[in-house]
């Protein structure tokens, strides 16, 4: 009883650091890299016509608030090299099921030290228009050289990089890694800055609390693929530390990244969505 006791007590400053980091008011964190204040006000008189969450969607933080949402796609730091269209905050959306799934998940790894740091979950069909319309655009190689500096932006559709359905659209998928508590600050990315390549060593790539996985989070490159042979030691460990905690959760990994997993079953197996990213979405369901 006494290990239980402190077992507990050990879980419980975990979660109370965790809260330190993560429970940061929206407009505090979309200002370090995320949607500009102007975008936001602009995009605000559109949100009583947008299309709403069915009740099935829920704020990731809402059913655990320890989990680190690091939303990529709400900041100028993606592939895109600007924020994607339909962010409008900087939050994990999913279905119930997959919240859930993601917070038993959750409490395993923080037993062994480690917290959960989403990159990306629910994803706006508008935001994968975006992604195609980008890849179709040749000129734009802003972001070249840190996601995709050894594979030509033509063939992003045939290597399936980038698609014109996501299942990140039906809600139960979500792109993560695992962060050593307590959990380290890390700085804004400022664009323009110099890149560096995702399959970098770890000091040299863009820095990132979370362990070394042997590439960078949205690597376009067969490095990225999970179980990769040329990853190998800590780094192939960790993405299989990282796989056993999730799929004894019930989530499936998509072999060719080592950060995307789907929680099964879908709670919608055949619907794409296209409400926008904004606790607004999820307002008549609270």
């Amino acid at each position: 009883m006494p290990r239980l006791a402190a077992t507990r007590r050990g879980l419980a400053a975990a979660a109370a650091a965790l809260l330190t980091v993560v429970a940061v008011p929206s407009s505090a964190e979309a200002g370090s890299g995320g949607v500009p204040p102007s975008s936001r006000r602009a995009g605000a008189g559109a949100l009583a016509h947008d299309p709403k969450a069915p009740p099935e969607f829920v704020a990731l933080r809402d059913v655990d608030p320890t989990i680190i949402q690091e939303i990529r796609y709400a900041t100028p730091h993606d592939f895109l090299g600007v924020p994607a269209t339909g962010y409008r905050e900087p939050m994990c959306i999913l279905t119930r099921d997959a919240a859930r799934a993601l917070h038993r998940a959750q409490l395993s790894f923080l037993r062994r030290g480690y917290s959960l740091k989403v990159y990306d979950c629910y994803r706006p069909q508008r935001a994968v228009n975006r992604f195609v319309a980008w890849a179709k655009d040749l000129s734009d190689q802003r972001m070249k050289a840190e996601f995709y500096p050894r594979v030509d932006k033509s063939v992003l559709f045939r290597d399936g990089y980038i698609a014109e359905k996501s299942g990140h659209s039906r809600g139960s998928t979500v792109d993560l890694t695992l962060v050593p508590l307590p959990a380290l600050p890390t700085r804004p990315y400022v664009p323009g800055e110099p890149l560096s390549s995702c399959f970098a060593p770890k000091a040299v790539r863009f820095p990132d609390n979370s362990l070394d996985m042997g590439t960078g989070f949205d690597c376009f490159d067969t490095l990225a693929h999970t179980l990769d042979p040329r990853i190998r030691g800590k780094q192939r460990a960790n993405r299989l530390f990282l796989k056993a905690g999730l799929e004894r959760a019930g989530f499936v990994n998509y072999a060719p990244e080592w950060w995307h997993y789907t929680f099964t079953p879908e709670t919608f197996p055949d619907t794409y969505f296209d409400f926008p990213i904004a606790r607004s979405s999820l307002t008549r369901h609270r």
